[in-house]
């Protein structure tokens, strides 16, 4: 019967002797330039990664316990207020985003562009009233030389859209897209109203808001023109 001896430490020391002796030469060769700048790219990368992780850990838990505290009191002024607004400014960038949109769908439309004509003006008023919970009264133009063309139900973040359009005698068309805002806080609540104006977009519009609803009026006219349709619009509105 054949036993077998376990190696012993001494066989493991022999062992390892052997193999040095055999790759004298390579591990005699100074390691290349090449693979000590990747180590130490390496090297710094993960040193850079334990810090971030040390820090944005630190950093969280001061930015979450700052923001549980002010909120937890209510203070005016504080994050709670600050978050809110930021909030409604948001809701509102959406808001006349989404009307500059819904102009370009629609305006190149030459046989549909409306929904409801303007001779149905009174059904038109009726279903739109309805559908957005609160009186509607479309605003007359022509001063300014733009009639109706009529309007159209769409549908919005918030809830119910009405998209309501006008032409004039060069067939420029002009869009008032409206509904209700998002009143939790912020600007979007609020009861007085200021125009901003947005040149970028599929269009420039006039925008603001009124006793929660929003209003966007878009088309690809002069300032001036868009401004005093607005202040028209305005002046006409419940």
């Amino acid at each position: 019967m054949t036993t077998h001896r376990k190696p012993t430490e001494t066989d493991d020391q022999a062992l390892d002797t052997a193999l040095r002796d055999l790759h004298r030469d390579v591990l005699a060769e100074p390691v290349p330039q090449a693979l000590l700048e990747s180590a130490q790219r390496l090297a710094s990368l993960q040193q850079q990664a334990a810090r971030t992780r040390h820090w944005g850990g630190m950093a969280a838990g001061v930015v979450l316990a700052f923001a549980v505290g002010w909120l937890s009191h209510g203070q005016p002024g504080s994050i709670a207020d600050t978050f809110a607004g930021r909030q409604a400014g948001a809701s509102l960038h959406e808001f006349v985003r989404q009307a500059g949109f819904a102009y370009a769908v629609y305006i190149p439309e030459k046989r549909h562009p409306v929904e409801v004509a303007a001779p149905e003006q009174e059904h038109l008023v009726q279903w739109l009233s309805k559908r957005l919970g609160r009186p509607l009264k479309i605003p007359r133009l022509e001063a300014q030389g733009f009639e109706l063309v009529g309007g159209r139900l769409l549908p919005g973040e918030a809830g119910a859209r009405a998209q309501f359009m006008f032409q004039n005698s060069q067939a420029q068309r002009v869009t008032l897209y409206l509904g209700a805002m998002d009143t939790a806080g912020g600007e979007a609540g609020s009861t007085s109203t200021r125009f901003r104006f947005e040149p970028g977009g599929p269009v420039p519009s006039f925008y603001w808001v009124d006793q929660g609803f929003g209003y966007a009026l878009s088309g690809p006219v002069s300032k001036a023109t868009l401004m005093a349709l607005a202040d028209a619009v305005y002046r006409q509105i419940p």
